[in-house]
């Protein structure tokens, strides 16, 4: 049957009507060629009005809704909607894709901008966020994303006068955005009184940071900045859709049909208004306009492209029309002449030239159109309407014949007969109407037969039957022109039908799919002289089928293009072309169809280029004519390589089950032993499922890989080399064609590759997080820079890797079949190609894509499996290997020929300088000229043909070959069984390694006294290995049956081997041969053991749970041991030969007698004091500690004792190979871990002398051997043990600063709450009550006073304008570290508090500021680097890492002129904590606060993040880069240390062992510094410092200090090292030491702080002078000749600071804070003047009027006042409990006012001196006290409250004064009250959580500042009565600002930080006059 393939037709489209004009602006451009590019559809337009001619870009599998036009206007961008859509940048020019991004846009991509020179794209997605994302589009790379905004954005550019700006506008807003390194950061523009705020469409950038906007309401609005300056207003009368920019000026187009022309400073030049012109009419809206010189292309609404030539304005040229708004379903083609006819639900019926391409008649109906029909003489149309109604036109003038309503629901289909006499109508209502034409449409008769509605009609050729289809599915037939249904199948059977378009009907059966029932296809035509079929379905897709195909599931071919439905198709009159209309994208296609004989012509052309494979797509019906696979390939396909458990997933399950096992680990565990072991030779290669895995390096050894192995094997010396980088199976293996490199790729759940280096065996670069499940091929380019890679994920997945920098460059999905082989073409290091099942693809890079064009194998040909395949000697030649023996010759994409070349599949294929190799299933290697004409030479892999003197055995004559590679004079081949041989060129074979073939390896013995092991295999042969250093397989023997188990006899002499047939055979151990065997069991034999000493007893252990025991002189069965419930797994004999211990499967330890075989109980503890000859058993209590903490997941599988009794080996079903100590008792033992194996070890024994381990690995069927190192002797070697799975339990240590900093919980500014505790209805929410005389608006009362008494300050008031910050008296020590350095020599000190960065100069104490910062810094580190000199990195407190502005971020910016230089937003939730250059200054490390501590590594210039990997469960609190690397740094933190490299993109750690040192434990380490050979040293909190060589612990100095060691700094220049640490001062101790380059000798150095303790929190040493700054906010500098300090910075040590009092004359102001102490600073000075030491916490401080007295309000109640002139108490008192909140002094220094959280004010007078008794208080105060101030006049006193109310009270009475009129007329002294109606517009909008803190009134009396919980300092004008009054906003502190005032004269604002302990003292820039 012939639908078992597709068509050989094909179909090309040739013309595209229509343009996309809805829903989509901006998207018609001229190229640099003056062609017109657009898009309709999926389909990307390029036409060009001179030859009337289409080209189409159809790299889309979706529709196309943005598009952007290259500076150069030769490239274009489109982007397409879809579930995972991609951004395509492609040549209008050869229509051929350049670059694909895709991997981040989700739903659709909205809008598209390249910037000015053309390198960066920026794209806006239609997810929630609308994300913003920026491309660098060629190397289809990612620079930077971040969430656009809440709504839609409608346009987005870039400014082109400024280099990293960009604007976007959208719905109710228009953002400005700065890109610097990663991070896009956005402000938003300001409408303010300028203009409404109202959406904006779009947009285009002028010069002088002006940005012109086309608004919703028809006015263009114009940007300054992110101000808007002025509105053109009117400019159109409606939406402007389009703003265009050119060297001109500016074209803008609207709503209202309008195009207007401006000049460059957006003057009016021209209107033209479309709708006036001949062209025109009522509703024309413009979506686009493009001006290039005089000409103009304007796109509309309704799908029409006009050309306007500027001076013939009123002449507009319709370049291309399409149907509009609504559905496009009716199509008709004439009968006679090349015309289509179309209607749509626009009510528009179209005729269309298919010759001319061109629209030629249009009529508009009443109605939306939905089916239409020509007669056969092609004189009358006729229409079915939506509405049931059918209208006849003359297709001639379109004038109407007649309109017909007789049914209600849309006619959705109707027919004219072939004879011209009826039309049928099918209508929704489930009927047929019949019509005669004559007749003037009378109605004949009607079909009633369906159920549903009539989806499809057609005629029989002799008119006298119909068949339909209905929505239900079903066919039904009605004999006419009567409409009686025809029920017998007999009278239907002969019936031509005239016309086929039915979906259902045994001649169309193939066009659904096997097992579905959808009904998706639309409509379908038959073309019954060409015998195809074409379809049309609802995924866009247009296919052709073979006519008639009558099984489900034929072949097809498909062609993409339309979006999603395809609503009908019909072939033209004379089957030349195809048209297919779109319902929703209003699209017509025309396609032109190429028969068979043109076919070859055709393709040459170049076939199209398309992503989504457009040729012949396999469809589901079984391919018959493709040949049975080969059975090896087929066992290969069926190989599954996913796991249960994948070794990535140990860590997350050992934490699960960690929590669970929390109680279960409270006794002491037993160490780790102190043996340990090395890999020494492995027996194996990996040939059964793994090609071309084989190579020579340059040096003459063989590299190759078994399980998780790569081996590197030198032939000379018979040794071998490992890298044991991988975690679980090796899949594939290629060499570097330059370098001895080789890459590897493995098994994993996010699998890895590795590229390592043969000679040092280290990794230099590890790619991951592409590919699933594995990496099954992989291979260098020629230049070896790049790297192909293939995943065995459901799509095989294709990565390009540009390998070193870890970069993954682009990405495919490969086939839905397996691939082989991939193979990068050696002359275009963008080509490649892949080979597979059923699969050739040849493959070129575009961007982060891959364009994959099938192999087109001609006609007649077929797609055969292809195993191999290699390039030829020019670019376009390749060779391919098939599975059925031949090899394949391509030249570009094209099958040349074929050559048979071997007898089955073809595995392998070497290209070579002068022809090939080919090795094949036949076990043949066949050397070939250089263009397979001849086979040069052949040579078969044979016993016979083994070199004397070759070690090992073949296995068979003829294996398969499955690699072959050639160098050093020969050839090197490796088998299917394991084997790697070499073959001499003149023919002689020496076997170098071999190993067991497929199948499971159980059985494993080692002899009594001989370095020689057994083994037995399911492959079914038992062999001998030589473990001493000839290393070879000794003998082999083929069984008849598997075998699982094997043993030695005591003396040696005999061989016991277990079958898997329950049968059992005793061989000569030196002949192999048989003495004797049984067969008693049905199972497998699972383990047979002989009885030690003579070796009188053999037993025997079944499957089927007995064991026998045989007596061997006798050869008779003695005894059955019975009793387990379960399979045999382990049997061991007791010394005297008298006891059976046993394993079962069902985890029970069971003892037997000998030889009856008699159970016996025995007490666990007895047991190990039995003497067992061998201990293999895993249960018990002496192995109770081998089982893992996830013993759910993994079973241990074998064990074996060493013959001392003190290591116990394991090998578990993770592939690991443990070593525990002897017994290992309690739960979870420490071990050493091994991992090379992949993944079961099947059975692990020692050898006779413990010399050396022996282990098998199950499915890898590989002999590992491992020699036993003795405690003591180690060489280091990278390769060393994993230490055990839990976490050391001895706890870290114990401080409260460290505690402290862990247990921090960093909020970020915008998430903060209140800081008092206040309740209510906040002021602006607050209904006013109205006062009872509202005054008559002429009043003649005297004039109100005024608000605040204004005092001196100069006649002329001025307003102040600005704050600057001048100084910041603070520095964040208490948990921040590594903080301060020095800059420019010494000069300059850096450190940072809140979220500003302070430049201090040492001399003069001045401060420059970095305030870029959005949040609160974290950590700060300074560049070394000569070449990046002042640059410094600070890192800050985030949110959740979502790339938004309040993401966590690092600045790198210049100190000197604090430029900002990048800004890396990171994915370090919460925060980044630590921050460290690298040598080179180029890479910037970073540590998370996220739950996973995660590390990661940035190239900070471009932004871009190289590496990035969890760090640890616990804390990180530095990590820092070696001073002399740019790969190795060190992290340190809670019980933890970690040596990390960077290799590629991935970063490698080792945890630091504590290695033999005594009494060594992980304690809590909290900095790092380095010294020469690698040597790292960290402090830790005990005071010790370990010093690390690599990461082995070598020694500890031991109290370093004798508090913790909180900061090291290492010099770069002499190697000294400062440590700093928490100590009490003593005579010879010091917080801060000097020591020599090795940490041996040391200088202390005391701080003088008069601390009790000194708690030092960073160092750094300049010349001569070192840097400390301090847990208590102080910074030090330290000399180091004569140890004399000189304090360079104060702070307050705790916060909040809650009390704030400026001198009443001097610029000096009081500080009282939670540290209890009261401090004076001087701001002319620039320091700290005095602090007084209060003893308990301070709330709040004054001065008095006359600034001579100084009251303090404490915490506790009490209040203080001091004199100021001695300091000197002059009173004090504590009438109240709670903390005293405010204190005032009257203006007439008689009263003290004190408020306290007690609800209450006392008043006290102070004239009657130092006694200080009440003299009364304030009644029923509603809530606690914040502010108060006295009324100038001091007889009255105002009180803000925590319940939100403001209450005015009578002094001294404290009588609470009710009359608001009064109220208004008093004058206040002070104003810092946040509540009352003057202050009204302080309360912002966003306060639903966070309060207005802190107020204050200048002196001045017409400013207000003011400090709120989020941290801002915000300056208003003074009253501000009016609701969110206008403001300035000044960013600095963290959150919670506290209290706030202005010094005297309003000369500046001090501002007082909460959470950060700091004061800001700003400058006040007045108004000049």
């Amino acid at each position: 049957m012939a639908a078992r393939s597709a068509p050989s037709c094909h179909l090309r489209l040739e013309w595209v009507y229509g343009y996309r004009g809805h829903q989509c602006r901006n998207n018609l451009y001229y190229t640099a060629a003056k062609e017109i590019v657009y898009f309709v559809a999926g389909v990307g337009v390029v036409y060009s009005p001179r030859e009337h001619r289409q080209k189409f870009y159809r790299g889309h599998s979706d529709d196309i809704i943005s598009l952007a036009l290259h500076p150069e206007r030769v490239l274009v961008a489109t982007g397409q909607v879809g579930k995972e859509p991609y951004i395509c940048v492609w040549d209008s020019y050869t229509v051929q894709t350049i670059s694909v991004l895709k991997d981040v846009h989700t739903h659709g991509i909205a809008c598209l901008a390249f910037d000015l020179d053309g390198q960066r794209l920026v794209s806006v997605g239609l997810d929630s966020k609308n994300a913003v994302c920026v491309w660098d589009w060629k190397r289809g790379k990612m620079l930077s994303m971040a969430p656009g905004h809440t709504d839609r954005i409608f346009d987005i550019s870039w400014d082109v006068y400024q280099p990293n700006k960009l604007v976007s506008c959208g719905v109710k807003h228009i953002k400005f955005w700065s890109l610097c390194g990663n991070a896009l950061t956005p402000k938003r523009g300001v409408f303010g009184k300028t203009g409404d705020l109202q959406t904006i469409l779009c947009l285009a950038c002028a010069r002088d940071e002006l940005t012109y906007s086309g608004a919703l309401n028809g006015d263009i609005y114009v940007w300054k900045g992110i101000n808007l300056i002025r509105t053109i207003q009117g400019a159109h009368t409606a939406g402007i859709f389009s703003m265009n920019a050119c060297e001109e000026g500016f074209a803008t187009g609207g709503r209202d049909g309008c195009i207007r022309l401006w000049d460059l400073t957006f003057k009016p030049i021209t209107v033209i208004d479309l709708r006036e012109t001949d062209q025109g009419y009522k509703g024309l809206s413009v979506r686009s306009v493009c001006w290039r010189g005089d000409h103009i292309l304007v796109g509309t609404q309704d799908s029409e492209i006009f050309e306007i030539v500027v001076h013939e304005r009123n002449k507009p040229f319709l370049i291309m029309q399409g149907h509009c708004e609504g559905e496009l379903w009716a199509l008709a083609v004439h009968p006679t002449k090349p015309l289509a006819v179309t209607g749509s639900d626009d009510r528009s019926v179209r005729i269309w030239s298919l010759v001319d391409h061109a629209l030629i008649a249009r009529c508009n109906m009443e109605e939306p159109i939905r089916c239409a029909a020509v007669n056969v003489d092609g004189i009358h149309l006729a229409l079915g309407m939506k509405d049931g109604s059918f209208t006849v036109l003359r297709v001639r003038d379109m004038t109407e014949v007649v309109h017909i309503k007789d049914r209600k629901e849309a006619i959705h289909e109707l027919k004219y007969s072939p004879d011209g006499t009826y039309l049928a109508v099918g209508c929704n209502d489930s009927s047929v109407d019949i019509y005669g034409v004559s007749q003037r449409y009378k109605k004949f008769g009607e079909c009633v037969g369906s159920l549903s509605f009539i989806t499809h009609l057609d005629w029989s050729s002799d008119s006298r039957y119909l068949q339909t289809n209905d929505g239900n599915g079903k066919r039904l037939f009605y004999r006419m022109p009567g409409g009686k249904e025809v029920t017998n199948k007999e009278e239907i059977k002969g019936v031509h039908w005239a016309s086929w378009t039915c979906v259902s009907g045994l001649e169309v059966n193939g066009i659904w799919p096997k097992y579905s029932d959808i009904n998706d296809i639309n409509s379908v035509d038959g073309n019954y002289t060409g015998q195809v079929l074409v379809t049309a379905d609802d995924y866009g897709i247009v296919k052709l089928f073979r006519y008639p195909c009558l099984r489900k599931g034929a072949k097809f071919k498909k062609y993409i293009g339309h979006s999603a439905h395809v609503t009908n198709v019909r072939w033209s009159h004379d089957y030349q072309w195809v048209i297919s209309i779109g319902g929703a994208d209003h699209s017509v296609f025309q396609w032109k169809f190429i028969p068979e004989r043109k076919l070859k012509d055709a393709l040459h052309i170049a076939p199209q280029e398309n992503l989504a494979d457009s040729n012949s797509d396999e469809s589901d019906s079984d391919l018959s004519d493709v040949p049975e696979l080969d059975s090896e390939i087929e066992q290969e396909t069926q190989l599954t390589y996913r796991r249960q458990v994948y070794t990535e997933d140990l860590p997350q399950l050992k934490e699960q089950y960690k929590e669970k096992q929390k109680s279960g680990t409270s006794k002491r565990r037993e160490r780790a032993p102190g043996n340990s072991i090395r890999l020494h030779f492995v027996h194996g290669y990996r040939g059964y499922d793994c090609r071309s895995n084989l190579f020579y390096t340059q040096i003459g050894e063989i590299v190759y890989h078994v399980a998780a192995v790569g081996v590197i094997y030198n032939r000379q010396q018979n040794t071998q080399r490992f890298y044991l980088g991988h975690d679980d199976d090796i899949l594939c293996l290629a060499i570097h064609p330059v370098k001895d490199y080789v890459a590897t790729g493995q098994v994993g759940r996010d699998p890895s590759v590795h590229i390592w280096d043969t000679e040092t065996i280290k990794p230099l670069s590890i790619l991951k997080g592409y590919h699933q499940y594995g990496v099954c091929a992989v291979d260098f380019s020629a230049d070896g820079k790049h790297l192909a890679s293939v995943g065995i994920d459901d799509s095989h997945t294709i990565v390009l890797w540009d390998w070193k920098k870890g970069e993954k460059l682009s990405i495919a999905r490969g086939s839905k079949d397996k691939i082989f082989v991939v193979k990068m073409n050696p002359y275009v290091p963008d080509k490649l190609i892949t080979a597979g099942i059923k699969h050739m693809k040849f493959w070129r890079r575009a961007g982060g894509g891959l364009i994959g064009r099938k192999g087109y194998v001609g006609t007649p040909g077929k797609n055969d499996t292809m195993m191999c395949a290699v390039y030829g000697w020019t670019e376009e030649m390749a060779f391919s290997g098939t599975s059925t023996g031949d090899v394949c010759i391509w030249r570009d994409i094209f099958l040349v020929k074929t050559v048979k070349a071997h007898d089955g599949p073809v595995f392998s294929m070497h290209a070579l300088e002068k022809g090939f190799v080919t090795g094949g299933k036949d076990g043949v290697v066949a050397l070939w000229d250089d263009s397979f004409e001849r086979c040069l030479k052949t040579y078969a892999i044979k016993r016979a043909a083994l070199a004397p003197g070759s070690k090992g055995l073949l296995l068979e004559d003829n294996p398969s070959i499955r690699a072959i590679s050639l160098g050093h004079g020969h050839l090197l081949v490796g088998t299917k069984n394991g084997e790697i041989l070499e073959v001499d060129k003149s023919g002689p074979i020496t076997l170098l390694v071999q190993g067991h073939m497929e199948g499971e390896v159980w059985g494993l013995a080692t002899h009594p006294y001989l370095p020689i092991c057994a083994t037995v295999s399911d492959d079914k042969t038992l062999r001998i290995w030589d473990l001493s250093p000839s290393h070879c397989m000794l003998a082999v023997r083929k069984l008849k049956k598997g075998g699982r188990c094997c043993c030695f006899s005591p003396d040696g002499k005999a061989l016991a081997v277990g079958l898997n047939d329950g049968s059992f055979l005793m061989a000569n151990a030196d002949t192999l041969e048989d003495l004797v065997s049984f067969h008693h069991r049905k199972d497998i034999i699972s383990d047979i053991r002989f009885s030690p000493g003579s070796g009188k007893y053999l037993a025997v252990a079944s499957h089927d749970s007995f064991i026998d025991i045989y007596n061997v002189m006798s050869s008779k069965r003695v005894g059955t041991c019975k009793g387990a419930t379960s399979y045999i797994t382990h049997i061991d004999w007791d010394v005297r030969g008298k006891l059976l211990q046993v394993n079962t499967g069902a985890k029970e330890q069971l003892f037997f007698e000998a030889p009856r075989g008699k159970k016996q109980t025995i007490p666990s503890g007895e047991v190990e004091k039995i003497g067992w000859a061998s201990w293999t058993s895993v249960l018990g209590l002496c192995c109770e500690g081998i089982w893992p903490v996830i013993g759910e997941v993994t079973d241990v599988t074998a064990s074996c004792l060493t013959s001392d009794k003190t290591v116990l080996a394991t090998g578990d079903d993770l592939g690991f190979v443990k070593l525990f100590r002897y017994p290992a008792k309690g739960k979870f033992g420490k071990f050493k871990r091994y991992v090379a194996h992949s993944t079961h070890v099947t059975n692990v024994r020692w050898t006779f002398d413990d010399s050396m381990l022996v282990t098998l690995g199950g499915t890898d069927m590989s002999l590992m051997v491992w020699t036993n190192e003795m405690e003591g002797y180690r060489e280091k070697r990278p390769c060393d043990s994993e230490e055990s799975d839990i976490d050391s339990e001895e706890d870290g240590g114990y401080d409260s600063d460290v505690t402290r900093e862990n247990e921090i919980s960093y909020t970020i500014r915008a998430l903060s709450t209140n800081i008092r505790p206040v309740f209510g209805i906040k002021p602006h929410l607050q209904q006013k009550e109205p006062s009872v005389d509202e005054r008559p608006p002429v009043s003649r009362a005297p004039p109100q006073p005024v608000k605040l008494q204004t005092n001196n300050v100069g006649k002329k008031k001025r307003p102040i304008e600005d704050l600057v910050l001048e100084l910041v008296f603070g520095y964040r020590g208490r948990d921040c570290r590594n903080n301060v350095h020095y800059l420019n020599d010494g000069d300059d000190i850096i450190y940072h508090t809140a979220s500003v960065g302070i430049v201090h100069n040492i001399a003069t104490g001045t401060q420059s500021f970095y305030q870029e910062h959005n949040d609160d810094i974290l950590c700060l580190t300074v560049n070394q680097h000569p070449k990046f000199i002042n640059i410094v990195a600070t890192g800050q407190v985030g949110d959740s890492a979502d790339m938004s502005a309040t993401a966590p971020s690092i600045h790198i910016w210049d100190a000197v002129n604090k430029q900002t230089l990048s800004i890396l937003r990171c994915y370090h939730s919460k925060g980044v904590c630590s921050v460290s250059f690298s040598a080179t200054g180029k890479l910037l490390l970073s540590v998370g606060l996220d739950p996973e501590h995660t590390i990661t590594i940035w190239r900070w210039q471009e932004g871009a993040k190289i590496a990035s990997r969890a760090g640890h469960n616990q804390r990180i609190f530095v990590a820092e880069f070696r001073p002399d690397s740019d790969s190795q740094f060190v992290s340190v933190g809670v019980k933890h240390v970690k040596f990390w490299t960077l290799a590629g993109r991935a970063l490698l750690s080792k945890k630091g062992l504590l290695s033999t040192l005594q009494d060594a434990r992980m304690q809590t380490m909290l900095a790092v510094a380095f010294g020469a050979n690698n040597l790292t040293f960290t402090g830790t909190i005990s005071g010790d410092v370990c010093v690390w060589k690599d990461h082995i612990l070598c020694r500890i100095v031991a109290k370093a200090h004798n508090g913790p060691v909180f900061a090291m700094y290492t010099t770069l220049r002499d190697g000294l090292i400062v440590t700093g640490g928490k100590e009490r001062p003593s005579k010879e101790g010091g917080a801060v030491k000097l020591w020599d380059q090795e940490l041996r000798r040391c200088r202390a150095f005391r701080l003088e702080t008069g601390q009790v303790t000194d708690c030092v929190r960073s160092v750094c040493r300049g010349k001569g002078k070192i840097l400390v700054g301090t847990r208590n906010a102080e910074i030090i500098e330290v000399g180091e000749k004569n140890a004399a300090c000189n304090i360079l910075v104060n702070g307050h040590v705790d916060g909040p600071i809650w009390g704030l009092a400026t001198h009443p004359s001097r610029d000096f102001f009081l500080s009282a804070a939670e540290d209890g102490t009261v401090r004076l600073w001087d701001i002319a000075d620039k320091k700290m003047l005095n602090k007084v030491n209060l003893g308990h916490a301070a709330r709040t401080v004054c001065y008095s009027p006359e600034g001579d007295m100084v009251a303090i309000g404490m915490k506790n109640g009490e209040f203080i006042i001091l004199l100021v002139s001695s300091l000197k108490i002059w009173g004090k008192k504590r009438d109240r409990r709670c903390a005293i909140h405010d204190i005032r002094f009257s203006p007439d220094s008689r009263f003290l006012a004190v408020g306290s959280s007690e609800n209450s004010v006392d008043f006290y007078d102070l004239t009657l001196g130092p006694t200080l008794n009440r003299i009364s208080y304030c009644k029923d105060i509603p809530s606690f006290v914040i502010q108060m101030d006295f009324s100038a006049d001091s007889r009255h006193l105002q009180v803000s409250t925590g319940c939100y109310k403001r209450h005015v009270y009578e002094v001294p009475s404290g009588k609470h004064l009710m009359d608001q009129a009064a109220i208004d007329r008093i004058t206040w002294a002070t104003w810092t009250s946040i509540l009352g109606d003057e202050v009204m517009g302080i309360w912002s909008r966003h306060a639903e959580k966070a309060d207005v803190t802190c107020a204050c009134v200048s002196h001045s009396g017409i400013s207000l500042v003011t400090g709120d919980d989020f941290g801002m300092v915000k300056l208003f004008d003074f009253p501000c009565p009016e609701k969110f009054a206008k403001h300035k906003r000044f960013l600095g502190h963290s959150p919670h600002v506290t209290n706030i005032r202005f010094t005297s004269g309003d000369r500046h604002v001090i501002s007082a930080g909460g959470d950060d302990c700091s004061l800001f003292v700003w400058k006040c820039v007045h108004m000049p006059h």
